[in-house]
C-alpha cells in the first residue's frame, strides 16, 4: 500500500452493505452506509475470484466492520470482517429491509456522517430480523425509521405541537396534516385525533388506528424529498402486502 494511501485508511469501522455491483470480471463496488462516515462507494478489488474469503462476507443487512482506504470518490477495500449475532432476513421482512436501503441510497448524500441514523438503521434491522411475515409486525419498524431518517434530513416535525409551533397538539382535538409544515386544527371529519398524533411522537405504535395515519405522514413527507424518484421495492411491498 502507498504511503499517501495509508494516511487516508480506515480500519475496522462498522458498515452496512446497501447494494453491490458487479465491476469487471472478478471486482465489486460496493455502495455502504458507515456509522462515521456516511455513505461510501467502496471498490472491492478480485471479490468474485473463486476462493475469495471476502466475497461470502459482504452481505445486506448484516452488521460488518469494513477497512478501506484511498481519498478519492471511490475507495479500495482493505478487509471485512462479519459481526454475528443478527439472523437472516428472508420473506416480507428482506423485502421492507430492501425498501429502507432504497430509502438511504436515494436520499443520502455520499460523505455525510449520519450517526444516530445508522443507530436506528441498526435497531430496525435488529426488529426486521425477529419479524414473522405478518404486516402487522413490520409496518411500525418501518414507519419508525422513515421518521428518524426525515428528521436526520432536516424534515423531522415537532410532532407535540400545532403547526408553527405556538400550541401544544390537544389530544381532545383533531388535525389535518401539511407535508413540512404540521399539524392544522380541523373539524373535518377525516382529521385525525391529536391523541394519536401524540402517540406517534413518543414512538409509541402499539394502537393500530395510528398505523395508516403515520403511514400517510411518512408518505407525503418523503414525497417531498423524493420529487420524480421511484421507489421500487415500495411499489413491490403495496403490490404484494398493502403495506
Amino acid at each position: 500500500m502507498a504511503r499517501g494511501a495509508a494516511k487516508n485508511r480506515i480500519n475496522d469501522h462498522p458498515a452496512f452493505v446497501l447494494h453491490q455491483y458487479a465491476y469487471r470480471e472478478t471486482s465489486r463496488l460496493l455502495d455502504v452506509f458507515t456509522r462515521d462516515y456516511g455513505r461510501q462507494t467502496i471498490y472491492a478489488r478480485g471479490v468474485q475470484r473463486p476462493g475469495s474469503q471476502v466475497r461470502s462476507v459482504l452481505l445486506s443487512f448484516q452488521p460488518l466492520l469494513l477497512s478501506w482506504f484511498g481519498a478519492g470518490e471511490v475507495k479500495t477495500l482493505h478487509a471485512a470482517n462479519w459481526q454475528p449475532g443478527l439472523p437472516q432476513l428472508s420473506g416480507l421482512p428482506l423485502l421492507c429491509a430492501f425498501y429502507i436501503n432504497e430509502l438511504l441510497q436515494n436520499l443520502l448524500i455520499k460523505d455525510e456522517p449520519h450517526p444516530d441514523l445508522f443507530v436506528a438503521y441498526f435497531d430496525a434491522m435488529k426488529a426486521l430480523a425477529l419479524c414473522s411475515a405478518d404486516a402487522r409486525e413490520v409496518e411500525p419498524i418501518l414507519r419508525l425509521f422513515e421518521k428518524a431518517l426525515l428528521l436526520e434530513l432536516g424534515l423531522g416535525l415537532d410532532w407535540q405541537s400545532e403547526a408553527g409551533g405556538l400550541a401544544a397538539i390537544n389530544p381532545m382535538l383533531r388535525y389535518q396534516f401539511v407535508a413540512q409544515h404540521g399539524f392544522v386544527p380541523s373539524e373535518a371529519i377525516d382529521a385525525c385525533s391529536g391523541h394519536l398524533i401524540l402517540q406517534f411522537a413518543g414512538n409509541d405504535m402499539r394502537d393500530e388506528a395510528l398505523w395508516p395515519w403515520a403511514k400517510t405522514w411518512m408518505r407525503q413527507s418523503l414525497a417531498l424529498l423524493l420529487g420524480d424518484r421511484v421507489l421500487y421495492t415500495r411499489q413491490l411491498l403495496l403490490d404484494l402486502q398493502r403495506i
